[in-house]
């Protein structure tokens, strides 16, 4: 029997309707892999969030990077390298945000929610949650700023984003 996660193309049915429906009007064909606006943000993947309107952007103007918690990853910096050199990025600013389900609890207790629930053991991995964000992103910042694979003249920041407001309140570490 075929494992229904991939297979499932009926529930998939309005992202297909919908993309149709995109591609009809679609507008970006004239923009590059660059970041024009020399930007990018590391955030988190709620979806309460849309990175390039909280800034005043729009696409094509900076890249966007997206996990749970807004932590800086290795992949995140193996990503921030990449655009830092080849993709127009000059700028990195890190935004984590309020109500945060990443700040709220602590590992074990993930972990114990989710093999509760699921029946998943999931200990093995590192959700790299916080009960102090505004110390998390100084951390994070940090681990961007000593990074040496970095370009050297890479101006970083870190602020916290309102969920409720749609303020940013940005940290000066």
């Amino acid at each position: 029997m075929a494992n229904k996660r991939y297979t499932d193309h009926e529930k998939f049915a309005d992202l297909i309707s919908a993309n149709k429906e995109y591609a009809q009007g679609f507008k970006y064909s004239e923009l590059t892999g660059s970041a024009a606006k020399g930007l990018a943000i590391v955030t988190c993947m709620d979806s309460r969030i849309n990175p390039l309107s909280v800034v005043g952007m729009r696409s094509g103007d900076a890249k966007i990077l997206r996990n749970a918690g807004a932590r800086v990853t290795e992949d995140v910096l193996r990503t921030l390298v990449l655009a830092t050199y080849l993709l127009n990025v000059d700028r990195i600013l890190v935004m984590p945000h309020t109500d945060c389900r990443m700040a709220q609890s602590d590992e074990s207790t993930l972990h114990d929610e989710i093999e509760k629930q699921y029946g998943v053991d999931t200990r093995s991995l590192e959700f790299r949650v916080t009960k102090d964000q505004e110390a998390a992103l100084e951390i994070d910042l940090t681990r961007i700023r000593a990074y040496p694979f970095i370009r050297e003249g890479v101006s970083v920041i870190g602020a916290i984003y309102d969920v409720k407001s749609g303020a940013i309140k940005f940290k000066d570490f």
